[in-house]
């Protein structure tokens, strides 16, 4: 920008004011056009060309005259130069100096990978046209993450397709019939793309989830239609005609109508499983907000894939079956050494069973409750972390810190991270960006860190440890530290506002009072296990320099306040006044009074302000100046002040850990009438996901039994298979425990 740095002195002596400076350059930085003239029978478009250009050009506007009809230009009451906004913002790379950063903002509901590749190919088209020397480093690349997910998710479906056919090999024993479900298993798998296209669901971590888990699901119809249809051809006692009374062997031309009479059979059940599994995921659907974003596109891809299964079964499997269930020497299941062995695996356990049955159900029904103390023990959160391959260090810097030491601590945070082995870009960005779309205050420090491929890790080295390493080596005095890592982040940023896992939100009339609580919640907090760092904000500890405008004082004068304020604004604080049009190039003008005569609240009193009668006036005459403290920065929610205090924890039982936060501080902590806490973060989202399972989960389970009992028409039997559930429950529990799971909504899902 253009700095014109005004000296008051000069200013008194030529008899002249900020506001005239102002006005003048503001007069003298104009295009304007005549319309037309014609020459020689061509016309011309006039124009009055008045833009400012240069220094020169705005050292030589004029101010009029003094006394004697001398001029009085600019360059007679100011300095003139070139020099650097006011700056709100740093960014930094590997702790060897300051960078110019550029952010990619993404349209809503656009696919990542595509506008990062279209990106990348952009960026290298532009290489090229740079000066020497500069380039374009990218710092967050996320597309690596993508492809990592997406391929694993590929190999994991393939994986399980080759497995899930083997098993049917194996089980069946016999290749042509093992045929029917192994084609069917790829024709579910490709349809169920069709209505995810049509539904705008993208392939993503989540939505192929949902195929991985239905894998094993969808060939289930047309295993049970299969196995029945091969015991009706190769078993005699399966081949008999209810209607006419036969029995005995199928022949080779009745087959085809055994096979279809097997399938009626077992059409009824089938569709009815296929219902209750569907219906199962409905509490998936009805999930709200993050999670139900997170999870939805899990339940369509799955419910779609289902419901294409099940068409399946009653259309093409029927067809294969009559294909491919055909010949003269079908061996009987009996003579399948596979189910032979696990028959004879499993006799002896169902007959010990049947023959001590109260004893086999005191044991089962004991299962339940001892499972219990299991379920107690476990520990909860949100979700569990997913590794993204690269962290968010997002430190709370003291209040008021200026950007000259909040860069060189930026730059010393970066060096420190750049030195661990594991660590292969560090790029710090300080307070906000020249966006629109960045409202950080000068404060906020984000720093990412991209991390090396794991094989490139120290041996023995973990996430776990690798992030308790850099906090310990980045213990800045005033400096609390957060960990997190870049999407997690945004995603908690952008629902809650709060920064780490867990937030309280403190609400109430009075800042002051407000930062009292936060200050007590966190001295309470330092003492609670699993606290890595607490940090309540500062509300009113923003510093200002305060201008008391005696109103008695300017009366005397003639003055009015507007008058003293346009002094402050544009003497003080720097106006930027007009804009140079270079080009295609733009280029603020600035106005204020020279360094050495703002830089001391001595040197602010003796600002001279020009009244309607011509004298100037020291500003200490007319106001009082004095440094105080208050908010910084006001938050209001649902119509009450709110202060924010910041929870990093070092476990992931972030439901234990708010539990035993909770505890302590009401054992310690007193609240004024009037005020209120409010327990945010990710705790925020575990809590409103758990209370909608909570509601939805019985429903689901009333609407199972319901078909269940129109599929048996009886109570118990429905009773019966709805204990199954039960017990499955408590095998995931247990598996659980033995894996050191957290529940979260994923062990839910």
């Amino acid at each position: 920008q253009y700095q014109v740095n005004l000296d008051p002195n000069r200013l008194a002596a030529y008899g002249k004011s900020v506001r005239d400076v102002v006005d003048a350059i503001r007069a003298s930085n104009n295009d304007v056009e005549g319309r037309l003239l014609e020459f020689s029978g061509r016309e011309y478009m006039v124009r009055g060309r008045g833009y400012l250009t240069s220094i020169d050009d705005i050292q030589k506007v004029s101010l009029g005259a003094d006394a004697r009809g001398t001029p009085v230009r600019v360059a007679d009451v100011a300095d003139v130069r070139l020099g650097p906004d006011l700056r709100r913002g740093v960014a930094e790379l590997d702790g060897k100096g300051e960078v110019v950063g550029g952010i990619v903002v993404m349209r809503f509901g656009e696919n990542a990978l595509r506008v990062i590749e279209r990106v990348k190919t952009k960026l290298d088209e532009l290489q090229a046209s740079l000066p020497a020397g500069v380039r374009v480093v990218p710092t967050y690349d996320r597309s690596g993450l993508i492809h990592d997910s997406i391929d694993t998710l590929r190999r994991t479906l393939i994986e399980e397709a080759v497995v899930v056919s083997l098993v049917i090999l194996l089980f069946l024993f016999h290749v042509r019939s093992a045929l029917v479900p192994i084609l069917t298993l790829p024709v579910a798998v490709v349809g169920a793309f069709i209505p995810m296209y049509y539904l705008g669901v993208n392939s993503n971590i989540m939505s192929l989830g949902g195929l991985a888990l239905a894998i094993g699901v969808l060939v289930d119809a047309s295993i049970v239609m299969v196995e029945n249809a091969y015991r009706y051809v190769s078993e005699p006692e399966h081949s008999g005609d209810a209607e006419s009374g036969q029995s005995g062997s199928v022949t080779y031309l009745d087959q085809t109508r055994a096979i279809l009479t097997a399938a009626k059979q077992v059409g009824r059940p089938i569709f009815f499983s296929l219902a209750i599994i569907i219906v199962s995921f409905m509490p998936v659907f009805l999930l709200e907000a993050q999670e139900g974003r997170m999870f939805r596109p899990l339940a369509f891809t799955k419910t779609s894939a289902m419901a294409l299964a099940s068409l399946l079964s009653i259309t093409l499997v029927p067809v294969l079956m009559v294909i491919f269930i055909r010949g003269r020497r079908l061996k009987p299941e009996s003579a399948n050494p596979i189910s032979r062995f696990f028959s004879w695996l499993y006799a002896p356990v169902l007959r010990f069973a049947l023959r001590w049955r109260w004893a086999a159900l005191v044991v089962n029904f004991a299962v339940v409750p001892l499972t219990i103390p299991l379920l107690f023990a476990l520990g909860s959160e949100f979700m569990p972390p997913l590794y993204e391959g690269s962290m968010l260090y997002m430190p709370t810097s003291p209040p008021g810190m200026s950007i000259t030491e909040g860069t060189r601590l930026l730059q010393v945070q970066d060096k420190v991270l750049s030195a661990v082995p594991e660590v292969q870009q560090v790029f710090g960005m300080l307070g906000r960006g020249t966006s629109p779309t960045d409202n950080s205050p000068m404060g906020m420090v984000n720093t990412t860190v991209v991390l090396k491929p794991r094989d490139q890790w120290r041996p023995g080295m973990t996430f776990e440890k690798l992030q308790a390493e850099m906090d310990a080596q980045l213990q800045f005095p005033g400096f609390p530290n957060v960990w997190t890592q870049p999407i997690r982040n945004r995603l908690d940023m952008l629902l809650t506002g709060i920064k780490t896992p867990v937030g309280i939100k403190v609400f109430g009339s009075d800042l002051t009072v407000i930062e009292g609580i936060g200050r007590q919640i966190e001295e309470i907090l330092q003492s609670v296990p699993g606290t890595r760092s607490v940090y309540a904000e500062r509300v009113t500890q923003g510093y200002f320099t305060d201008i008391r405008i005696d109103r008695d004082a300017i009366g005397r004068y003639g003055l009015r306040i507007e008058e003293v304020q346009d002094v402050i604004q544009s003497a003080l604080g720097g106006e930027n006044i007009t804009e140079t049009v270079e080009g295609r190039e733009r280029y603020p003008v600035n106005v204020r009074y020279a360094r050495d005569f703002r830089e001391s609240i001595p040197a602010l009193e003796r600002v001279l302000v020009r009244t309607p009668g011509g004298a100037n006036v020291p500003l200490g005459q007319l106001a009082a100046i004095e440094l105080t403290t208050g908010p910084a920065m006001v938050r209001d929610e649902d119509t009450r002040l709110a202060g924010y205090v910041y929870v990093d924890t070092a476990t992931r039982d972030i439901g234990g850990y708010v539990d035993e936060a909770k505890a302590a501080i009401a054992r310690s902590l007193r609240l004024p009438a009037g005020y209120t806490l409010q327990w945010t973060g990710q705790y925020e989202f575990q809590v409103r996901a758990r209370e909608r399972l909570t509601i939805l989960i019985p429903i689901v389970f009333f609407i199972i039994f319901m078909l269940l009992y129109m599929t048996f028409h009886s109570v118990s039997e429905a009773t019966i298979v709805m204990l199954s559930v039960v017990y499955a429950m408590t095998g995931g529990v247990i598996l659980q425990w033995l894996l050191d799971y957290n529940f979260s909504v994923a062990v839910w899902v």
